[in-house]
């Protein structure tokens, strides 16, 4: 019904950048909050960034500064731009969507497939 799909994940330097897409697609009338986690096997799935339907954002302490989230409402896509990575980003990012679907204007909370970025020399 609704898929979430995220893509831009890869193996970086320290220092270096990547940028995150995650694209919504399917019986899709609205979207609401999205949002961008990270999981590693030692730690639990944790919040790194959030942006509403109005543009509010929320980071988590250990990326502000450094990693910044977008929206594109037109094409159902959001964006994680991060700059200055640490080995200690390393993780499994997951894309968060909420819809409301078409029709039936139910709300559906919507998990990606996870991307994996790694932060290495």
């Amino acid at each position: 019904q609704v898929q979430v799909v995220e893509s831009g994940g890869g193996l970086v330097q320290p220092g270096g950048s990547l940028r995150l897409s995650c694209l919504a697609s399917g019986s899709i009338f609205s979207i609401s909050v999205m949002g961008w986690y990270r999981q590693t096997p030692a730690k639990r799935r944790e919040l790194v960034a959030r942006i509403t339907s109005a543009g509010n954002t929320d980071y988590a302490d250990s990326v502000k500064g450094r990693f910044t989230i977008s929206r594109d409402n037109a094409k159902n896509t959001v964006y994680l731009q991060m700059n200055s990575l640490k080995p200690e980003d390393t993780a499994d990012y997951y894309c968060n969507v909420g819809v409301i679907v078409t029709g039936s204007r139910n709300f559906l909370d919507v998990w990606g497939q996870g991307t994996l970025v790694t932060v290495s020399s």
